[in-house]
């Protein structure tokens, strides 16, 4: 049987002569599948010799010719080990600048009739390859729904190493490839300047975003491009809660709040707190020139001069030292007479942390506020106690949060989850009016009862500490009013009201 020798001669790299016998038996019986498969198997020892940038031409001829067999479905092994081949091919081209994306688009287009095996090690390799050089590469979007990421391995889903680095799992790197060219559009115009996304496309694509953000919670990025294709289509009432999880993993990036302030762009004062918390992260320079033009041009527009003027300082001070030219805007406010009689700063970190907390607020608006009510104050380890009702009470760590808290006030807290052993970490903390109704907090009226010796006593059933009544000269059976608040006693364990204000 030729096919046998055909084999025979292939293993001893003896080509030429496989590929000569192969060609009389197709000839001679074309529909035989032994010959068919024996020959194609010769064009894939070519497709392997010519795998390279220089034998573009002689390896697509092969790849024309595997084409041409049209072999039926079952013949994947020959279309899997080609797909190293080609794999490798694309690999190369996108080592050659500029890139020829013409011929990787020859390529795919040969491909398109490849029966691969579907998912496989060889099928994701396959992939890598093309998704290499998605960023300048016009047809990605077509090539990613021609292989379809349900073909994804497991392997596919987890981290991969290189040279000792962690490197995004490969799955995480194709929706964040497929999200960016959503968002890219196409163009409209000849030379590119106008472009238009494809919504449709975008809203059938969200659903399988939404999959892998639900099935990997791990991968950070997801969410961020779903709030980006939301917000591209319009869709404020969405964005936001799709936007959250991840600007809360993120939220030491200043470009989170650049997009956060994008999202939120009706509301002008939560805007300029997220401009103010993105300025306020450590961050080099050259990434913020952008940035800081954005938000110096909201300073103008607010008539803060010395503070416009010490980010414009800031931003001419980077683009000088890169080279790079001054915007028209920039030059222009450099020659108006504000700017020429303006005293800038060091720096705007003052007028950063002012509004950044407003900023920091927006992440936790998913959690409910709390209204509890100050019980007492260390200011020396800046803790202070709190009581919401019965069942929740305890104390935390006010740093940041709070300036000079006051015995009696009434808060409006968001927790970090359940307090231990008393303690609880807080997500924001503000003081509230007095309108707000408290569980925790009551007025009283009554006459005053004092006990001897400890010279404490009761009005209305609330407890008048000795303090209280000799600060403020107070006598038995005088008529009293002013605030109480719930308190524990924890010699009795029993619940009561304690005076913390005299009218």
């Amino acid at each position: 049987m030729s096919f046998k020798v055909v084999i025979e001669l292939r293993k001893t790299g003896r080509m030429e002569e496989a590929l000569s016998m192969a060609k009389v038996d197709l000839e001679k019986d074309p529909k035989e599948i032994w010959n068919r498969r024996a020959i194609a198997w010769v064009y894939y020892d070519f497709l392997k010799k010519y795998a390279q940038p220089e034998n573009y031409k002689l390896f697509k001829e092969n790849l024309e010719k595997i084409k041409a067999l049209e072999l039926p479905e079952e013949e994947k092994m020959v279309f899997d080990k080609s797909a190293y081949q080609i794999g490798k091919m694309i690999f190369a081209f996108q080592k050659v600048v500029p890139v020829d994306f013409s011929k990787i688009n020859e390529v795919f287009e040969l491909i398109k009739c490849f029966h691969f095996t579907k998912p496989s090690d060889a099928y994701s390799y396959l992939y890598k390859a093309f998704h290499k050089g998605y960023h300048n590469w016009s047809n990605y979007l077509a090539f990613a729904d021609w292989w379809g990421f349900e073909n994804f391995r497991s392997e596919d889903c987890l981290p991969d190493e290189y040279i000792g680095r962690k490197k995004m799992a490969i799955v995480e790197q194709a929706y964040i490839a497929y999200s960016k060219k959503l968002l890219e559009g196409k163009p409209i115009d000849p030379f590119g300047q106008q472009r238009e996304i494809d919504r449709d496309k975008i809203q059938e694509f969200i659903p399988h975003l939404d999959t892998i953000i639900e099935d990997h919670p791990e991968y950070q990025y997801p969410p961020y491009f779903k709030a980006k294709l939301l917000l591209a289509l319009g869709d404020t009432e969405n964005v936001f809660s799709a936007f959250i999880p991840f600007a809360k993993k993120k939220r030491n990036d200043f470009w989170v709040w650049e997009l956060m302030a994008e999202i939120i762009s009706e509301n002008e004062e939560l805007k300029f707190a997220c401009y103010c918390k993105a300025l306020s992260l450590k961050t080099p320079e050259d990434f913020l020139v952008k940035l800081r033009q954005t938000f110096a041009s909201m300073l103008v527009d607010k008539q803060m001069y010395p503070e416009a003027k010490t980010d414009i300082k800031k931003l001419i001070a980077t683009r000088s030292k890169n080279k790079w030219k001054l915007p028209n805007q920039v030059t222009q406010w450099t020659e108006q007479d504000w700017f020429k009689t303006a005293k800038s700063k060091s720096d705007n970190s003052v007028l950063y942390e002012k509004h950044l907390k407003k900023a920091e607020e927006i992440l936790y608006q998913d959690i409910p506020e709390e209204v509890v009510v100050i019980e007492f104050v260390n200011t020396y380890k800046n803790i202070l106690y709190f009581v919401k009702d019965k069942t929740k009470y305890g104390f935390f760590n006010y740093t940041g949060q709070l300036e000079k808290p006051e015995i009696g006030e009434i808060l409006k807290v968001r927790f970090c989850g359940d307090g231990q052993e008393g303690f609880y970490k807080v997500l924001t903390a503000k003081k509230a009016s007095e309108n707000n109704d408290s569980p925790a907090i009551r007025g009283f009226k009554g006459r005053l009862k004092i006990i001897p010796p400890q010279n404490f006593g009761f009005a209305d059933d609330v407890f008048i500490p000795p303090y209280t009544i000799s600060d403020n000269n107070l006598e038995d059976n005088m008529e009293i009013e002013g605030k109480a608040i719930l308190s524990f006693n924890k010699k009795k364990n029993e619940w009561g009201w304690k005076a913390i204000r005299l009218n």
